[in-house]
């Protein structure tokens, strides 16, 4: 008898302990007030306004669209933060007069949206080599992934990862700020 109450004891405060560990759980993904229209379609629309931005070189827009934090990792493993790369936009040392998001793959996990895309894309980056600017005009698909976070009723970047997929990069190295690129 003793044995059994014992028992029922253990159980009982296992269970008094599990429910509000299950309850943390089961809320830990609620949607915050605002966060009704945080759904894989404006997922989609947001990189979609990304790829806007990026494609007209409109820096305000990728000011607002980027977080504060926001960085790019580059197909080689490079990495630009938001204030230098909206900088670099702005000069018109990066372009892109092709960029076409296809075979999107959208999953949310609470407020955060990790989007897939296949891109191909072709424009323009200008550097300073060896006390020289060159233009590199690029044509290179790519996958990408674009982690998104609800902030403040909307979609915001916070990482967006490149990997140049194998056998696709073109590249063409020309001297000075040229918009030679074809």
């Amino acid at each position: 008898m003793k044995l059994r109450r014992g028992a029922r004891t253990f159980v009982r405060s296992i269970i008094a302990s599990f429910v509000p560990l299950v309850a943390l759980v089961a809320g830990a993904g609620a949607a915050t007030p605002d966060a009704s229209q945080a759904s894989a379609r404006s997922a989609l629309s947001a990189e979609e306004a990304l790829n806007q931005a990026f494609l007209t070189s409109n820096a305000n827009a990728l000011e607002t669209l980027l977080a504060d934090d926001w960085i790019v990792v580059s197909g080689f493993g490079g990495i630009a933060e938001r204030k230098p790369f909206i900088a670099y936009v702005r000069a018109g040392d990066f372009t892109r007069k092709k960029m076409g998001l296809s075979q999107p793959r959208v999953r949310l996990y609470g407020n955060t949206a990790v989007v897939t895309t296949h891109l191909n894309a072709a424009g323009r980056s200008i550097e300073e080599k060896n006390g020289k600017i060159v233009s590199h005009c690029f044509d290179v698909k790519e996958r990408q992934t674009d982690v998104l976070v609800w902030q403040n009723g909307g979609w915001k970047s916070v990482l967006l990862h490149e990997t140049v997929i194998p056998g696709t990069l073109h590249v063409a190295v020309l001297p000075g700020r040229t918009s030679g690129c074809t």
